[in-house]
């Protein structure tokens, strides 16, 4: 990987207090065991932004080999006498007295890490053993075994979520769906879990059978969906012409391989004589910040894409050249799952007024993840650094407001023998009223 890419993964916010956090965790977990409708479930949410087949998207910046070493002057960290005893005392304690089950030293080693990472209270920083961190590498190849479908935490339940599903996958064929809730995995109940546990859970072999006990909202009780895992191969762009004179691409995440699939996309759409464009990057999660900066080169006039600025103020600036501005109508679809770097794309067309935002405020995720992997093959993420629009403006837990708020209408879609995207249609409707 190289070193300015940056990922999305469990792209959330949890803005309670503790107290209030806890007391919302009850009456969600409460609703659920009673069989009741879970309700509210946030559209902005994360996403994140992991496929459950599963691509765990992280929002960081990583940097390849050895071990990360600060530049900065001042005391380093290190164990006081006490705590080195008492870390001591309290591993002799569980090696000694513990019952469930026999623990290991490096079982103790790698719970002091992950505590000491936990301890920040920052839900984007982790700490990755070596087998983890291979795994997430794995991930990044574009080809899966799972569901297809990408997973979040909801902010008001802290239950996973599906965010959405990829086209013919898996999910898609269960009717797995936006905003469900994934309240058991083969009957495990998922309340409490790590998303990383969760996602562990639904992954498998392909062949093999999951079951996931969905709480939906409109149904009065659990569905137990079972899906077949399979192969899944992530297609990140999708495009067509919609009329004679409307182009259409659906962006599901920035990886390596997206900005070559747009511009190839965006080449096709201008050969078929386009006279406006839609963009779709509803339930995109964000990924690869190389990625997006070179697909807002392909659109943006000459200017600042966007810049990120580190705890000593030190800011980097992505820029264009305005070479290949767009020279067509254009409208962005957004939504609460629309997160991080596809807030960058959705931001900076909306600060240099090159577009029409239509859909639902964003998740609101402007701050940046660093990882930093170790010596020993384990990886420390971090977060590092904020990102601000070309105007400024930083979106983290605000996210960025539509031009045209639309909600969008699940029954017209989900519940009618005729799918209506009612979202979609209101962007033709805006491109028709553009195009001259």
């Amino acid at each position: 990987m190289e070193e300015n890419e940056i990922y999305d993964y469990n792209t959330q916010k949890v803005t309670y207090t503790p107290d209030d956090e806890e007391r919302e965790k009850k009456k969600a977990l409460k609703k659920a065991k009673n069989k009741g409708i879970l309700i509210g479930v946030s559209v902005t949410a994360c996403i994140c932004l992991l496929l459950v087949l599963v691509f765990l998207l992280l929002d960081v910046f990583y940097y390849g080999g050895g071990l990360f070493r600060s530049t900065k002057s001042g005391d380093g960290f290190a164990l006081s006498e006490n705590a080195d005893s008492k870390i001591s005392l309290i591993g002799d304690l569980v090696k000694d007295y513990y019952y469930l089950d026999e623990v290991t030293d490096e079982q103790l080693e790698e719970g002091i890490y992950k505590g000491m990472i936990e301890s920040l209270d920052d839900i984007y920083s982790e700490y990755y053993t070596a087998e983890e961190l291979t795994n997430l590498m794995q991930d990044t190849e574009g080809i899966y075994y799972g569901i297809g479908a990408y997973v979040s935490i909801d902010t008001v339940t802290s239950l996973p979520k599906i965010a959405s599903v990829i086209a013919g996958a898996p999910a898609e064929t269960a009717d797995l769906r936006p905003d469900d809730i994934i309240y058991a995995v083969d009957g495990t109940e998922t309340y409490g879990m790590e998303l990383e546990e969760v996602v562990s859970m639904i992954k498998g072999p392909e062949g093999t059978e999951v079951i996931l006990t969905i709480v939906r909202s409109g149904e009065r009780d659990y569905m137990e969906v079972p899906v077949v895992r399979a192969k899944v191969e992530s297609p990140t762009v999708k495009y067509e012409m919609l009329d004679d004179e409307k182009g259409y691409i659906s962006i599901s995440e920035f990886d390596e391989v997206t900005a070559d699939q747009f511009a190839d996309a965006l080449a096709t759409l201008k050969g078929n004589d386009m006279k406006g464009l839609i963009i779709d990057l509803r339930a995109n999660p964000g990924g690869n910040l190389d990625t997006v900066v070179r697909i807002a080169r392909m659109i943006l006039p000459e200017g600042i894409i966007v810049y990120t600025e580190d705890k000593a103020g030190n800011r980097v600036d992505y820029s264009c050249d305005g070479s290949k501005e767009l020279d067509v109508p254009l409208v962005v679809l957004v939504d609460g799952n629309s997160a991080s770097a596809s807030e960058i794309l959705a931001g900076a067309i909306k600060d240099y007024e090159k577009g029409t935002l239509v859909g639902t405020t964003t998740y609101g995720k402007g701050i940046v993840q660093q990882i930093v992997p170790l010596s020993d093959g384990s990886a420390v993420k971090i977060t590092v650094s904020a990102y601000y629009t070309p105007n400024g403006i930083n979106i983290h837990g605000t996210g960025i407001e539509p031009d045209v708020e639309i909600d969008f209408d699940s029954e017209a879609y989900y519940d009618s023998e005729e799918p209506v995207d009612n979202q979609l249609e209101k962007a033709k409707e805006i491109l028709d009223g553009a195009i001259k």
